[in-house]
């Protein structure tokens, strides 16, 4: 049975990811305010939606006296975008980490955010080892019910998309039914349905640890309320997915 959400503090709707999540938490009839925390402006008005401008240097402090029910973490970027491992590290650990506790001191009993498949301390790779450090971080704050997501690549059409991101969106709906079984989880998944996801599991009423891969998130999805005809996300900035 779907647990009653009022207020959500959601970070990252200026970005792809987050963009949908935000339409899907407006057309939520559950939700009854959104608080979203960006750099900048969304330049979006709604009635249920509140815009915390803050510096993620300063998230903590900035957003002191908030209350919530939930929170939802659309935070990230890429190496290319970031410039560095060390910058890229500062936002998908450190801002994540310090909305988390925002999140937590804001009362909030549910956090979902958005991982990767893969995700593992002991990888080689680098945004794998990533993921899970801030995977581990996120856990240890110990919210009553803490959602994973580790989807694989993120499908959207953007304009700014460079020519190996259209290669991507254009085969991998046609490589998906060819990975099966273990290699499920690695199927490309649009950025609508992991947004439908993060909203799915404010609704979900599980408690605990939850990762959820791609038939998980699919399931989650369903959970959200039918999409309404708000205004698409704006385009992704280099702290947010």
């Amino acid at each position: 049975m779907a647990e009653e959400t009022r207020i959500v503090l959601l970070a990252g709707a200026s970005g792809l990811t987050g963009g949908y999540a935000l339409e899907a938490l407006l057309a939520a009839p559950d939700v009854s305010r959104v608080l979203a925390v960006s750099r900048r402006p969304l330049g979006r008005e709604h009635p249920r939606l509140a815009n915390r401008i803050v510096q993620f240097e300063r998230l903590e402090a900035q957003l002191q006296g908030i209350s919530c029910d939930a929170a939802l973490c659309c935070l990230g970027t890429t190496q290319r975008k970031a410039g560095s491992q060390q910058a890229f590290r500062a936002v998908d650990v450190d801002c994540v980490l310090a909305f988390a506790r925002a999140a937590r001191a804001a009362g909030a009993r549910r956090f979902a955010v958005i991982s990767s498949v893969g995700a593992q301390r002991a990888s080689r790779n680098f945004y794998l080892r990533t993921k899970a450090e801030m995977e581990a971080g996120v856990e240890a704050l110990g919210f009553e019910s803490l959602d994973i997501l580790q989807p694989s690549l993120l499908l959207s059409w953007r304009s700014e998309m460079r020519p190996l991101e259209l290669m991507a969106a254009a085969c991998m709906p046609l490589l998906n039914p060819l990975l099966r079984g273990r290699y499920l989880p690695y199927r490309a998944i649009s950025a609508r349905t992991v947004a439908a996801a993060l909203v799915g599991a404010t609704r979900s009423g599980r408690r605990g640890v939850q990762r959820y891969d791609y038939e998980g998130i699919g399931a989650l999805a369903r959970l959200a309320p039918p999409r309404g005809r708000n205004a698409l996300p704006a385009k992704t900035p280099a702290d947010a997915r």
